[in-house]
């Protein structure tokens, strides 16, 4: 069964915008070794929720993993992993940081619990309530 994620970006770094216009973009500059394993244990077909952090603090859309397992190409050390990603879906309604946090089933999300974390690991049962919260079937 494939696996559920969150990536977070910075919208004045790279936008949900900017990941549609690109079509496909290296998940890459990742320098935590939880969100590296994460990037690492992330496979072809795998779906993450695509965040926009710093600015708007919500769940914005759904990517797809489209290469898994190459190596940063920002590393020179050939340490640090990445994946490339698909836009999926835009959500009509973003799912914000604070609903998620007002939600007492996702006290347990990474998201919540190691809200620094760039790269995270998203519970199915998780997966399906945030779909839901954004109005969409998971």
């Amino acid at each position: 069964m494939a696996r559920k994620w969150l990536v977070k970006s910075e919208p004045f770094k790279y936008s949900w915008e900017d990941l549609i216009r690109d079509k496909e973009e290296v998940w890459d500059g990742v320098r935590n070794h939880r969100a590296k394993n994460n990037l690492k244990a992330m496979k072809v077909g795998d779906e993450a929720f695509y965040y926009h952090s710093r600015e708007g603090l919500e769940i914005v859309g759904i990517c797809v993993v489209s290469v898994e397992d190459i190596l940063d190409p920002t590393d020179p050390t050939g340490k640090w992993a990445a994946v490339k990603f698909k836009p999926k879906m835009k959500f009509d309604n973003p799912v914000s940081l604070k609903q998620i946090k007002a939600e007492p089933r996702l006290e347990d999300c990474e998201l919540v619990r190691l809200g620094r974390l760039s790269v995270a690991e998203i519970k199915p049962e998780e997966w399906t309530l945030i779909c839901e919260m954004a109005g969409i079937k998971g």
